[in-house]
């Protein structure tokens, strides 16, 4: 399956100073607008003190499917100036997030100011320097596209569901309450197949929610 995307290979933070100013690039990976936002909360919440939290993402606004590849889903590209002077500090973020042609990414760049005005041009070196060096922090890589699955099974069938999942080497979590459930991450072209393995293997009594 050719159809690929570049993105971080993780996340990252890199920190710099302007003009006495401390500026923190945050990148990461992120794969539907909620997991976007959520990071973009995350940092927030752990740099509350700071006087600009500045977001920008470039993320799937559906599900990639076999009908419509990750190719063919619509991105949605957001950046804010949390404050800072319009077109200074959310768009040069998310410039960078698209001149390196990244998707399925989030950033985030914190400042603390310095007590010396950047002017505007300043401003839009320093929110794409910060993009730029939390990108080359965490690394780039090249991605297919992923959805997620719900695989719900008795506990007779669960070994055997178990193990089906772990011969696939995809990341999943595993809920044991009243029945077990199974929440997977996977290439979106091997869906197929491992729901027909999942049937053959417990005769249909497995859950798939897809």
């Amino acid at each position: 399956m050719s159809d690929t995307y570049r993105t971080v290979a993780g996340r990252a933070t890199a920190t710099f100073e302007v003009r006495g100013s401390e500026f923190l690039g945050h990148v990461a990976p992120a794969d539907t607008v909620e997991e976007a936002e959520a990071f973009i909360e995350a940092v927030r919440a752990e740099y509350a003190d700071a006087t600009h939290n500045v977001p920008a993402y470039r993320v799937p606004a559906g599900e990639a499917s076999e009908r419509t590849p990750g190719s063919e889903v619509m991105l949605r590209e957001y950046g804010d100036d949390d404050g800072e002077p319009s077109g200074s500090a959310g768009k040069p973020a998310l410039n960078v997030l698209e001149k390196r042609d990244l998707r399925n990414v989030a950033s985030v760049v914190t400042r603390y100011y310095g007590g010396t005005n950047l002017g505007v041009g300043g401003l839009a070196r320093a929110y794409s320097r910060a993009v730029k060096d939390a990108v080359d922090e965490a690394g780039v890589v090249e991605e297919r596209p992923h959805r997620r699955l719900v695989v719900r099974t008795d506990y007779d069938d669960s070994g055997t569901v178990r193990g089906v999942i772990e011969s696939t080497g995809v990341e999943f979590d595993a809920d044991y309450d009243e029945r077990v459930r199974f929440d997977l991450r996977m290439p979106v072209g091997d869906v197929d197949e491992l729901v027909e393995r999942l049937n053959d293997a417990t005769s249909g009594r497995v859950e798939i929610d897809r």
